[in-house]
């Protein structure tokens, strides 16, 4: 018996306009005239896909930042630039952030389903509910859903696009010229869906995508969010500052969706990394510094009060941030993931305000990892061999250079340990991230009633 491969590393690129440290488009051999050019981020795709990474992702929110002034905090409909990128690569995953509350389930499922079909299988969904108080003026609505409610209709929205997107069988399309038969009726389905949210006759106007469904991606770590993500997703974005936290978090959601009857090893979980690469630990050292001495104290006050509701400017840089401060924070913050996580931080590492300012500054809360080639591969694998990640969302602090480095450096050295692919050994999304295509839920129905 042949032995069983060698479990590998998921490696995604994450594209930020402007790159990850907020700072990012400020630093030299950062491109900022190129961040509306199409181009570039096809240049970005061809390059990860050269690496053989398994995707590139584009994160999105329906709103403008408030903080514009100061960081590339606008965003680019991520459907049409994928569309654009599709074209532009064969291989490389295509993930999209959309919103279960401000979307209407029919139109996203042609879209994704659109993309998967132009893109030969390579297409994901960042499944969020969106938070962002500024976005339900934008739709007409006087107030923001609240978190269980936002919750509850993503569930009825993940039903509602899964019988869209199985509506019709994968044999329903026969397309014989000699007959004149082009679809099978008998395999094409009204969803007839009828819920609290939505009522969606059906069935989808194009047949089955090449992946059956696009791969399903989430992003919270709530107790909703983790709940949601163990029943529905395929892969999960997730931010952690420690090694324990991420284990914690990894164990807690494979045992959720085994609980749930589902294989673990077919839910990816896949942390962020802010890798700052230096040929000596003096040199990758000196890269961060010279990152954060870009660095708008206004701006990222702005960003710790948007994250905590808390506003710490009348407070002294370098004086440490109290931790009874965040006994004042609004009772929303207080249950969102990304407030822990920084209450964890300034709870465990004492820091100064320009400290943790600083922290987040390099990537938001995900995880930054400062050093050499070899010390940056070491902690991949370490996260990935130590039971907290299937893989990482790559998050460079400015393009190109920062993703060059991670794929001429980094990349060769988890190869070299056999822990990341060579080639390509499908064309898929799901290829790439070993999961199985799903049968049609109405083809299950007839063959097991057959």
């Amino acid at each position: 018996m042949a032995p069983a491969p060698q479990r590998q590393l998921t490696l995604n690129l994450f594209i930020y306009p402007g790159g990850h440290h907020e700072a990012g488009w400020r630093y030299p051999g950062a491109r900022p005239e190129r961040l509306l050019d199409i181009g570039f981020y096809q240049d970005l795709a061809r390059s990860a896909e050269a690496a053989k990474l398994d995707a590139v992702f584009f994160a999105d929110s329906p709103v403008q930042a408030d903080d514009i002034r100061f960081a590339s905090r606008f965003r680019l409909e991520p459907l049409t630039w994928l569309s654009a990128i599709a074209a532009a690569t064969s291989h490389i995953g295509l993930i999209g952030t959309a919103s279960t509350t401000y979307y209407e389930p029919y139109n996203l499922a042609r879209l994704y389903a659109s993309l998967d079909h132009l893109s030969g299988g390579r297409a994901g969904w960042n499944i969020v509910t969106t938070a962002v108080p500024q976005a339900s003026a934008n739709f007409g609505l006087s107030d923001v859903p609240t978190h269980a409610d936002r919750y509850a209709r993503a569930a009825e929205f993940l039903d509602v696009v899964t019988k869209l997107w199985d509506s019709w069988e994968d044999d329903a399309l026969i397309a014989d010229a000699a007959s004149g038969v082009f679809a099978d009726g008998a395999k094409i389905h009204p969803i007839d869906h009828v819920g609290r949210h939505y009522r969606v006759k059906g069935p989808l106007n194009s047949p089955r995508s090449p992946q059956g469904r696009p791969v399903y991606v989430q992003a919270g770590s709530s107790d909703d969010g983790r709940s949601f993500a163990a029943r529905y997703a395929e892969a999960i974005f997730t931010a952690h500052q420690t090694l324990p936290s991420a284990r914690d978090f990894y164990a807690d959601i494979k045992r959720q969706a085994k609980a749930l009857g589902r294989n673990p090893d077919h839910v990816k979980i896949l942390p962020g990394i802010s890798p700052y690469i230096g040929s000596t630990q003096v040199e990758a050292d000196r890269l961060y510094d010279a990152f954060n001495a870009l660095v708008q104290t206004d701006y990222s006050l702005n960003q710790l009060r948007q994250i905590t509701g808390i506003d710490f400017s009348g407070h002294p840089l370098q004086a440490e941030v109290p931790q009874d401060a965040f006994e004042a924070a609004p009772p929303a913050k207080k249950a969102a993931s990304r407030y822990q996580l920084v209450l964890d931080i300034v709870r465990r590492e004492r820091p100064t305000l320009r400290q943790l300012i600083d922290r987040l500054a390099g990537a938001r809360g995900h995880y930054v990892s400062v050093g050499t080639p070899e010390k940056i591969a070491d902690e991949i694998q370490l996260w990935f061999e130590s039971g907290a990640a299937d893989g990482f969302n790559v998050m460079p602090p400015w393009y190109p250079a920062g993703f060059d480095l991670f794929a001429s450096e980094v990349v060769p050295i988890l190869r070299r340990r056999g822990l990341f692919r060579s080639e390509y050994r499908g064309r898929t999304l799901r290829d790439h991230f070993g999961l199985p295509r799903p049968e049609s839920l109405y083809a299950r129905e007839a063959r097991v009633t057959a």
